[in-house]
């Protein structure tokens, strides 16, 4: 099982070249030995991915490709498909989380435990389409909320549903965390050592940092909210 264990782990830290690699595996097979014994391969594959939604994913890919592969489609199909694809999540951040959105009172039992005074900057990295910068507009109405997107769909998107808020297309690794009272993640868990590391090397004493669902290694959060089948974790940067 430890063996099991440690395979899951380092594909986690792969995604999602795993998940390429297995549809790739699985188109090979299915080459040779037909669609049925890729198809199971790819479920086998799939398997060994810790998240569902990965496993959904690696599983899928294959009956997926096959049903498409039975559609009338022209060649240019593909190609605008791609585009699209790459657009909404350019291949250098596939590393980073894909479009997590944060429940809209996610933050609304925070302000008792953390009150921020008019005007306290609020950085959410990673601001997809802009779902926790709403959260926290709700939650903190006299904060300056800005956002950061990779994505240039997802940060048009979330400027157009964010007009109080400043929404820039970068890269939320290469942003400067020093300039803010508050960072707020929602990534995934691969993610958390870096933005230990950063944090550390960035913010400054006095500042916060506050993650939904995921714990930074090591650390001990100052509080631990439940939001429903989600949690809120908020650590000081001493």
């Amino acid at each position: 099982m430890r063996f099991r264990g440690t395979l899951t782990e380092r594909l986690a830290g792969l995604w999602p070249a795993s998940a390429l690699a297995a549809w790739l595996l699985a188109w090979l097979l299915a080459q040779s030995w037909g669609w049925m014994p890729a198809c199971l391969l790819g479920l086998a594959l799939g398997l060994l991915h810790q998240r569902p939604w990965r496993r959904v994913v690696v599983t899928l890919g294959l009956p997926l490709a096959l049903l498409f592969m039975g559609l009338p489609l022209p060649a240019w199909f593909w190609a605008v498909l791609l585009a699209g694809l790459l657009m909404l999540y350019p291949w250098r951040h596939w590393r980073d989380a894909p479009l997590f959105l944060t429940p809209k009172g996610a933050l609304d039992g925070l302000p008792p435990l953390l009150p921020l005074h008019e005007g306290a900057s609020v950085l959410d990295a990673g601001c997809g389409s802009g779902a926790a910068l709403r959260a926290w507009r709700r939650a903190y109405p006299q904060v300056s909320l800005h956002g950061v997107e990779a994505s240039a769909l997802l940060a048009g998107w979330a400027r157009w549903r964010c007009p109080w808020a400043q929404v820039r297309r970068a890269d939320l690794w290469a942003e400067d965390w020093s300039a803010y009272d508050v960072v707020y993640l929602f990534q995934r868990p691969e993610s958390m050592q870096p933005a230990l590391d950063k944090a550390r090397r960035e913010m400054r004493p006095g500042s916060w940092l506050v993650s939904l669902d995921f714990a930074l290694p090591g650390g001990e959060p100052r509080w631990e909210l439940p939001v429903g089948r989600h949690r809120l974790l908020v650590y000081a940067r001493n």
